[in-house]
């Protein structure tokens, strides 16, 4: 028997099982994210278990292990290699540790989905803690909400470093250095790669960055009536410094009348990729015990698709649900007849850089006129200063992605060590932003990532700069015979998104995706160039 033949037998009696468990686990999870409760919470947990567990089977290892890769000439059987092998190298781990863990992921993901910040004696979401961030001229009462949205750090850490020993644990006895080098393994990314390139865009970037804060501090002090070395944490307009808020209302007047579902529904619609079917599964609202966060769900790999989101009519969430629907386009219009393992994104930051470059879509003059109230006589002068503050916002998620790539590498390097004062050394590093007197908490745990999405931030980053990449080559070579303010919503930018980025899957890995999508390796040129602008508008 060839080893393609092989090869073939293996994914077939192997997807045979995997797929429906897969399906069954997704459901737990959807349920536990939209419902919360304890049952949910279990029932998540066990689901996703017996996912593990079939990735930690020592014999099927084996026999994959047996099938020479070398030996396959079917490119699509190699890469279904590559993928399985990857998979099975994180499951080998111990079959009571792979329960534990995912209990323990549960345990969290529903502590943080169910956590309400107490300010000033009312439990209140997160999307009430933002207004405050945003809108507040109080700052006693802004410090407050800001604190107050740190205390599900406080009630987490402890879990966390729990979880954090485990994986590391296993990742020791699986032969690796720590859990952060064997996750990047597993995804297909070299870490003095990815650091190198990290470097490169924090040196290119530095005196633009510099100069920014500059400007913000000195907007921000006259905001309160300050100096700037008075600013602190609860001045900035977001609970992490992720992002800067819009000082314009204008913009947010925009979307106060408008239905974000049904603009999604009507963008996807226009440019050839319907997601009426999307929209009808999703869990788009607010509710008491529900995640009020945001993402996207392939069920089964067969078309169920879903977004959860908790929309408000405001830019943010208009933004929000276009970024998650840009995922859910992306995993419907893959190409269904590949082969399972395959029917999905080609990685996490190929998803992102769609996602990302639909967000980007409420900066867009033209977009602002056909699907906001925008007046077009105004649409313009919102449109640059939106999109001065989109660049702003790029510049500025660089450098909390820089904050949060880096702590997750010395947590995993070395938990035991202060974390919250390296928390605050890289913050202040990077972000520039000043720890508040006397603090010793444990706000790297506020944020969720840390505990549901470990060594993930990285793919946020690559992704924005692979949005950058694709962006410019739609606009320079794929679509540069069409009038550039109409490209991003005609038929013929769908088409190419279908046919040349969603089409291909995982039949290829990420660099060679990039590679077929842009005829070029990542690089930040164009993403660096592309923010560079923002001094100019």
């Amino acid at each position: 028997m060839t080893a393609d033949m092989r090869m073939q037998d293996f994914i077939s009696e192997f997807t045979s099982k995997l797929a429906p468990l897969a399906r069954e686990a997704a459901h737990a999870r959807w349920q536990h994210q939209t419902e919360g409760g304890e049952v949910a919470e279990k029932r998540a947990a066990e689901c996703g278990a017996r996912v593990a567990e079939l990735f930690a089977d020592p014999a099927k290892y084996a026999e994959l292990r047996a099938i020479d890769a070398s030996e396959l000439t079917d490119p699509y059987l190699a890469r279904q290699h590559k993928i399985l092998s990857l998979r099975f190298l994180t499951g080998q781990l111990d079959p009571e540790t792979i329960k534990k863990m995912s209990a323990m992921t549960a345990e969290l993901s529903g502590a943080y989905n169910s956590f309400r910040a107490n300010l000033a004696g009312e439990l209140v979401t997160d999307n009430q803690l933002d207004h405050v961030l945003l809108h507040s001229s109080e700052s006693d009462y802004r410090k407050q909400a800001w604190e107050a949205s740190k205390l599900v750090g406080a009630e987490n850490a402890s879990r966390i470093l729990q979880l954090v020993k485990l994986r590391n644990r296993e990742a020791h006895r699986m032969g690796f250095r720590d859990y952060y080098e064997m996750s990047l393994t597993t995804q297909e990314i070299d870490e003095s790669y990815l650091f190198s390139i990290l470097h490169d865009l924090e040196e290119e970037t530095r005196p633009l960055w510099n100069r920014f804060r500059l400007t913000l501090d000195e907007k921000i002090a006259s905001q309160f009536n300050s100096t700037t070395d008075q600013i602190r944490p609860w001045h900035h307009s977001n609970r992490f410094f992720q992002t800067v808020g819009s000082s314009e209302e204008s913009e947010d007047d925009l979307f106060k009348s408008i239905n974000v579902e049904e603009v999604t529904r009507r963008y996807f619609q226009q440019i050839g990729l319907p997601v009426d079917d999307l929209l009808s599964h999703s869990d788009l609202y607010e509710r008491p015990g529900k995640c009020q966060h945001a993402f996207c769900m392939n069920m089964d790999r067969e078309g169920d698709v879903r977004v959860l989101c908790n929309l408000q009519p405001c830019k943010r969430w208009m933004t929000t649900n276009l970024h998650e629907y840009g995922h859910a386009v992306y995993e419907k219009y893959v190409d269904q007849s590949l082969p399972y393992l395959q029917r999905t994104c080609s990685h996490t930051m190929t998803t992102e850089s769609i996602a990302l470059m639909m967000g980007r879509l409420t900066d867009d003059v033209r977009w602002l006129i056909e699907f906001t109230d925008a007046n077009p006589s105004d649409a313009l002068e919102i449109a640059s200063r939106s999109r001065k503050a989109q660049l702003e916002h790029q510049l500025v998620f660089m450098h909390w992605c820089f904050v949060m790539v880096n702590f997750e590498k010395e947590l995993y390097a070395n938990p035991d060590q202060d974390l919250n004062t390296l928390w605050w050394d890289l913050v202040e590093k990077y972000q520039l932003v000043i720890r508040p007197e006397g603090r010793n908490a444990p706000d790297w745990a506020a944020k969720i990532h840390v505990a549901s999405s470990p060594v993930y931030y990285h793919n946020y980053l690559l992704g924005d700069m692979m949005t950058s990449q694709l962006m410019d080559t739609i606009e320079n070579e794929a679509l540069k015979l069409i009038d550039k303010a109409d490209r991003i919503r005609t038929h013929a930018f769908g088409t190419f998104l279908k046919d040349e980025v969603f089409a291909p899957g995982a039949s290829v890995n990420w660099q060679e995706w990039l590679q077929l999508c842009t005829g070029r390796s990542l690089s930040p040129t164009a993403y660096v160039r592309e923010i560079e602008v923002m001094e100019h508008l």
